[in-house]
C-alpha cells in the first residue's frame, strides 16, 4: 500500500517536471511575465504620435562556432507601427553547424507590450563552412505602455536574441524558461517587403 502511494507521488512529480517548462511559457505568453513579448498575432494599431528605442541585442552560446550581430544596434519606433529588424550570422567552422535561437524582451514588465509578428526563433538553422545568413524579425510596441504607470517611464526596449546548438544546450544553460514563445517564421523577401512599405 505505502509503495503504492509512494510510487504514485513519484510518477506525479515526474509528469510534472515535464509540464513544468510548457507551462511556464503559456503563462509568460499570457503575461508578458519575465520579458516574454505578446505573441497574439493582434496587427499593429499604427502611429500614436509618440515614440519608443528599441536596442537589438545578439549572443551566441559558446558550444556554436558562429558569428552573431543584429545589423542595426538601435531604432526609433513610432509607437504601434510596425517595424523590420535583420540579424546576421557566419558560420565559422569548415563544416555545415546547425542552430536556433531564443529571444526575451528586457526590462521584463514591457513584454506584454512587446508584439513579435514574425521571427527566426525556435526554427533551426543549418549554415553551410563560412556561410552567412540574414535573419529578419517583425515588431511593434503597443501604445498602451505609456497607459500603464509601470511602464510609462520606459524609453527603451532591448530585444535580445541568443543562438545555441540545439534546444537542449538553450534548456541546460536556463534560457529556455524564459525565453519568448515561437511566433512563426516569415522569409527575408516577405520581411524586405515589409521594411521598404515602412
Amino acid at each position: 500500500m505505502l509503495a503504492g502511494v509512494v510510487a504514485a507521488i513519484m510518477a506525479g512529480m515526474t509528469g510534472m517536471s515535464f509540464a513544468a517548462i510548457p507551462l511556464y511559457r503559456l503563462f509568460c505568453a499570457a503575461t508578458g511575465f519575465g520579458g516574454t513579448p505578446n505573441i497574439t498575432g493582434a496587427t499593429a494599431p499604427g502611429a500614436s504620435g509618440q515614440t519608443i528605442r528599441v536596442r537589438f541585442n545578439a549572443d551566441t552560446n559558446p558550444g556554436l562556432p558562429w558569428t552573431f550581430a543584429p545589423d542595426q544596434t538601435e531604432v526609433a519606433l513610432n509607437l504601434g507601427d510596425e517595424q523590420v529588424a535583420f540579424y546576421h550570422a557566419l558560420n565559422r567552422s569548415n563544416r555545415p553547424v546547425t542552430g536556433m535561437a531564443l529571444y526575451n524582451v528586457t526590462p521584463e514588465k514591457v513584454g506584454k507590450y512587446f508584439h513579435k509578428t514574425a521571427c527566426f526563433c525556435f526554427n533551426k538553422q543549418t549554415l553551410s563552412p563560412n556561410q552567412s545568413m540574414e535573419f529578419p524579425v517583425s515588431f511593434w510596441v503597443d501604445p498602451a505602455i505609456r497607459n500603464d504607470p509601470n511602464t510609462a517611464d520606459i524609453k527603451v526596449v532591448t530585444l535580445s536574441y541568443t543562438f545555441y546548438r540545439s534546444l537542449e544546450d538553450a534548456e541546460k544553460s536556463g534560457a529556455l524558461a524564459k525565453a519568448g514563445p515561437h511566433v512563426g517564421p516569415m522569409s527575408a523577401a516577405d520581411m524586405a517587403e515589409k521594411s521598404e512599405a515602412n
